[in-house]
């Protein structure tokens, strides 16, 4: 089986994030300090299996730092016993950039539920807490290579995680150096710093007014851009009763307002695909200032996931087609 597109766009968890640059941060600092005094960092573990009990700080709580790739397993199951040595054996060569849980699906039925996993071996990524399909059947490896490396590289853009290089490693020198080569945090960045802070702590107001400050001195700010957003949409939902929220919207499908709460909700959640299709539709369906109201807060979404991500691009055809 050819392995799925993976996309690490349209992640709403923004504790998750702003943890996992944190994250970074103190891993930058920690390798700084070990180039100053001719240190190492400590040793990570590349390979190794998972069990519920353990799966919050093995994987959920490593995910803040380095990329966990997680292949579910069994014993019984021959194309696993393809696909487990190549994955480890390229954990070993990527040397940091992603570690490798590995579950045997017989042992963690709870766990094999949690994921959704439809068959094995399947494999999955967590980075910053969220989790993300990858692939299912044993791939061929130029095709999990570029899997990997889209994963890589979308946890670095994405969230600011970019592994901690094991002792030896072919890059551990490298990133050593740029680590020691960090300038100090600029104004700007301590004031996006402290956006994030206000969203952690769970001041959405303060957030929003800070990502709104960041912004008016840099108006291009595209992490700034998001993180508003983001917050904006959290801030609208707080204290919504989801149950009644989704009864008037199905009661009531010409209610916009009913309809954008709805759709909030849904994005909130990970329904990415629904929270589009619902205001596409409600644009459909109705004239004048409710059709631009749910245009307009449809564009909002589209900036809390992402231009490039492939299902705004989708809904954004949606929404010409209903339009024109």
């Amino acid at each position: 089986m050819q392995p799925r597109n993976m996309s690490m766009s349209g992640v709403v968890d923004l504790a998750a994030v702003k943890a996992a640059g944190e994250a970074k941060q103190k891993a930058e600092t920690a390798r700084a300090q070990a180039a100053r005094t001719g240190g190492a960092p400590a040793p990570t573990r590349l390979v190794f299996d998972v069990d519920e009990a353990g799966f919050q700080q093995e994987v959920l709580q490593r995910s803040t730092e380095v990329p966990v790739v997680i292949d579910f397993w069994a014993e019984w199951c021959e194309p696993c016993k393809q696909l487990g040595p190549i994955l480890e054996r390229l954990a070993e060569e990527y040397a940091g950039r992603f570690v490798l849980a590995k579950i045997d699906v017989d042992a963690n039925q709870m766990l094999f539920q949690q994921f959704g996993v439809q068959g094995i071996p399947a494999v999955f990524a967590v980075v910053a807490g969220q989790p993300v399909p990858l692939f299912q059947g044993a791939a061929p490896e130029a095709q999990i290579r570029q899997v990997l490396d889209q994963l890589i590289q979308a946890a670095e853009q994405q969230f600011g995680i970019v592994g901690t290089p094991v002792e030896g490693g072919a890059e551990a020198e490298p990133a050593q150096e740029e680590a020691a080569e960090q300038p100090p945090a600029s104004p700007h960045d301590a004031a996006l710093a402290a956006a994030h802070e206000a969203l952690d702590a769970g001041d959405l107001g303060g957030a929003v007014q800070a990502y709104k400050s960041v912004l008016a001195d840099d108006p291009g700010d595209g992490e700034a851009k998001l993180g508003l957003a983001q917050a904006e949409l959290l801030q609208r939902v707080q204290g919504l009763d989801a149950q009644q929220v989704r009864k008037a919207a199905a009661e009531n499908p010409g209610d916009v307002a009913a309809q954008i709460a709805a759709a909030d909700l849904d994005l909130v959640g990970g329904h990415v695909e629904d929270a589009f299709g619902r205001l596409v539709e409600t644009v459909r369906r109705t004239t004048g200032n409710d059709r631009e109201a749910a245009r307009v807060h449809l564009l909002g979404l589209f900036d809390v996931i992402g231009g490039d991500d492939p299902r705004v691009v989708t809904a954004r055809s949606a929404l010409a087609r209903v339009l024109f």
